[in-house]
């Protein structure tokens, strides 16, 4: 018995033939196939993701990219690397690994930092290979703490509308058709597989590591919340449901308000002048939907004020060519009355 035949994978499958359905629909021509990346960490999510999405490739005529980060913040990153090598050639695929460099003192967090390198890496692997849709292993678990993180960080209605079934970063669609199925679907699923084929998947030591936020949420807060709310991650995705419609409102607020600032080509510039007619709380809003129609972070809301300040206090033609906002590698800059985006 083949392990995508099972019954008890079944569920597992349907979400990705009605997304590799769509995405066909949508892509009619595509020569010489739908060009698809996937992520594989080795752990039980990317690894039943890979396995279900083996027998697509020919239904379906995909290029399928396996795709393993290698961070090098554990000592057992090279293993890692080699065990995903060997479970993609057994399922009949090659796995490229990428190493990359986390900034740890970036500011940012090592979480933080190494989510931020991976999907770096991912965009820049896509841009090379002209691949333009990633699939993404994240379920209903990964929704909840997700929300649950956000919630304790202070996050807006933006943050609680939590990860999307589809966005675009760095030129690439990510897409997550498991984000409605629990993970105890894709742990039977996993037993099965090993049962079959030997591979045990990998168990990253940090998630439970209480140094790390996630690890301690699954520690110390979700057994409480499983014991006296079970539907607590059915509710957390209806929220983030609910929030995200929400945001899509304000996000068409913003839309208009951005259209009457006189954009730049690529909107990459806007009037200042323009913008300080609006009110506090819509000069805030567009400035974070401008951000990111760039695809670039959100700054945190002590910074963003802080910007709000200065954007509104300079002189508003511009004299004051010193004022420049410096994010990440990113700088806005004041010239000639116009708020500018630019990249280091």
């Amino acid at each position: 018995m083949l392990f995508y035949e099972a019954k008890s994978t079944s569920g597992l499958m349907k979400p990705l033939v009605d997304l590799l359905r769509s995405l066909q629909s949508a892509n009619p021509t595509a020569t010489p196939a739908l060009r698809i990346a996937v992520g594989l960490s080795g752990g039980a999510d990317s690894s039943m993701l890979l396995a279900a999405m083996i027998p697509m490739v020919r239904k379906f005529n995909i290029s399928l990219h396996v795709l393993h980060i290698h961070h090098g913040l554990m000592s057992e990153a090279d293993v890692w690397a080699e065990h995903c090598q060997a479970l993609a050639a057994y399922l009949g695929a090659h796995c490229e690994v990428l190493r990359v460099t986390v900034a740890r003192h970036s500011g940012l967090g090592e979480e933080a930092a190494a989510r931020l390198a991976r999907y770096q890496a991912y965009s820049d692997y896509c841009q090379a290979h002209q691949i333009q849709h990633f699939i993404l292993a994240h379920h209903l678990n990964d929704q909840a703490e997700t929300l649950l993180l956000r919630l304790l960080r202070g996050s807006g209605v933006k943050g609680m509308g939590g990860m999307q079934r589809e966005h675009r970063y760095g030129g690439v669609i990510y897409h997550r058709p498991w984000l409605q199925l629990e993970r105890q679907l894709i742990m039977e699923a996993a037993a099965l597989f090993t049962a079959l084929s030997g591979f045990e998947m990998i168990k990253d030591p940090s998630n439970l590591d209480l140094r790390y936020k996630r690890g301690a949420l699954r520690r110390l807060l979700i057994p409480g919340l499983e014991r006296a709310w079970p539907q607590w991650k059915q509710t957390l995705s209806r929220h983030a449901r609910l929030m995200a419609e929400a945001q899509a409102l304000l996000d068409e607020v913003a839309a208009a308000d951005l259209e009457q600032l006189d954009l730049g080509p690529g909107a990459s510039d806007f009037s200042l002048l323009a913008w300080r007619q609006l009110s506090a709380r819509r000069q805030a809003h567009v400035l974070r939907y401008w951000l990111s129609l760039h695809d670039i972070p959100m700054p945190t809301e002590r910074r963003l004020q802080d910007w709000l300040r200065q954007l509104r206090e300079v002189h508003q033609l511009g004299f004051d060519r010193s004022l420049t906002l410096q994010h990440q590698c990113y700088r806005i800059a004041v010239v000639r009355g116009r708020v500018c985006l630019g990249k280091e």
